[in-house]
């Protein structure tokens, strides 16, 4: 019988110095997936709705393209400083991956500060209208999603405190994928709702 620790080849003899793969990243990234078909059937419907309404969008619209464009900078610039963060985690320099990942939660917490703020000044409802539902469905869950991203930095800086011998690196891989997704899915988001309209 092979140790738990080593890869075993198709014939069942195990594969010396080969490591197991982790199954952690493997999950999230199917999970993400899971996510994608998610974001993917809300692209669906904003387009299907677009196209069956002739004043798209509604006339209670009034959306801040440039405010929109700056905020989208924010984020993107984010998933930069996550990659940072991943980077030196996998170099086990833990306080330069701590900061980097202190300066991408600031970043995501700026961006969820101005989407709050967009939302409370706007002239529409999610019941206002066809367009009014498939904004708030669409740019809300993937504001929530945002604040999750958060919640999930708070939890690696809990596991990578200085201090702790906790493994880290496989933990900000995942937190990572999932940050960087998210920025993906919003520029998507950000060309659909504020650009092309």
């Amino acid at each position: 019988m092979a140790p738990p620790d080593t890869a075993v080849a198709v014939d069942g003899a195990p594969v010396e110095g080969a490591p197991l793969a982790n199954p952690l990243p493997v999950g999230v990234i199917v999970w993400l997936s899971s996510e994608l078909m998610f974001f993917a059937g809300l692209f669906a419907a904003y387009f299907t709705l677009r196209s069956a309404n002739p004043v798209w969008p509604s006339a209670a619209a009034d959306l801040d393209e440039v405010r929109a464009a700056i905020f989208t900078t924010v984020l993107v610039v984010s998933s930069l400083t996550m990659h940072r963060s991943v980077r030196a985690a996998e170099a086990d320099r833990r306080e330069e991956a701590m900061r980097w990942l202190a300066t991408t939660f600031l970043l995501g917490l700026v961006f969820v500060v101005n989407q709050a703020l967009e939302y409370a000044h706007l002239g529409f409802g999610i019941d206002t209208d066809a367009y009014g539902s498939i904004f708030w469905l669409l740019t809300g869950f993937h504001w929530l999603h945002v604040v999750a991203g958060l919640i999930l930095m708070l939890a690696l800086a809990r596991l990578s405190w200085a201090g702790t011998r906790a493994p880290v690196e496989v933990h900000h891989q995942v937190v990572g994928y999932y940050w960087h997704f998210v920025d993906v899915v919003w520029v998507a988001v950000f060309a659909a709702v504020y650009l092309i309209q």
